[in-house]
This record gives C-alpha cells, sequence and structure tokens, in this order.
C-alpha cells in the first residue's frame, strides 16, 4: 500500500496493487488534504476498503441475491494493525440503494 501511494513498484506485487493504484488515482484530491505520509495511507486503505464494497455490490452474484430478496449485508470495516481494533467505514450495504448512498455518505465522513 505504501509503495502504491509513493508511486513506486514493488515487482509481481504491482499486478495485485493495480486496483490500490486506480483508487489512489480517483481519490488523490481528496488524500491531498494529508500532509502526513501515515495519514495518507490509513486514508488510502480506508479508501480501498470503500471502494472494494461498491465492487462487490456491483457483482451479479451480491445483486441477484439482492433482486431475489435474499437477506446479504457487504460490511466495510478496517482492521487497525496498530491497535488491533476493528472499524466501521459505514460503507455496508444491505441493497443496491444502501449501496451508493453509504458509498457516497462513507466517502464523505473520512476523518481529517
Amino acid at each position: 500500500m505504501l509503495a502504491t501511494l509513493r508511486g513506486e513498484r514493488v515487482g509481481l506485487a504491482d499486478n495485485w496493487l493495480r486496483h490500490v493504484d486506480d483508487v489512489r488515482q480517483k481519490h488523490d484530491a481528496l488524500l491531498s488534504r494529508w500532509e502526513n505520509e501515515t495519514d495518507k495511507l490509513n486514508h488510502l486503505c480506508e479508501l480501498n476498503v470503500i471502494e472494494q464494497v461498491a465492487n462487490v455490490c456491483k457483482t451479479t452474484v451480491v445483486r441477484d441475491a439482492w433482486e431475489r430478496g435474499q437477506e446479504l449485508t457487504v460490511h466495510g470495516w478496517i482492521y487497525g494493525m496498530r491497535d488491533g481494533l476493528l472499524r466501521d467505514l459505514h460503507a455496508s450495504a444491505t441493497s443496491i440503494t444502501e449501496a451508493c448512498s453509504s458509498y457516497q455518505q462513507a466517502i464523505a465522513t473520512l476523518p481529517e
């Protein structure tokens, strides 16, 4: 994640980090609010979780389940390596409509 934030290549892992780089580029203006690299890294990790929740909610498996009325919740949580706490990023969704609104809310409420 740090290599992606810094725009560094690390080898084969770059193939898996490409999606994180997409998140970094998409939210570059938002990430520029933080000057401290550690803060930027933490927020990039949070943004990545939020974006991946949105991606999972767009899959046919999840959308079909919701269309069938199946109870299914996609959660947007992140584990803090420093404090060992699991934090809710408020990006969870139980429907495609909720997925759209929770995405916007989660981005808007990232801590300063």
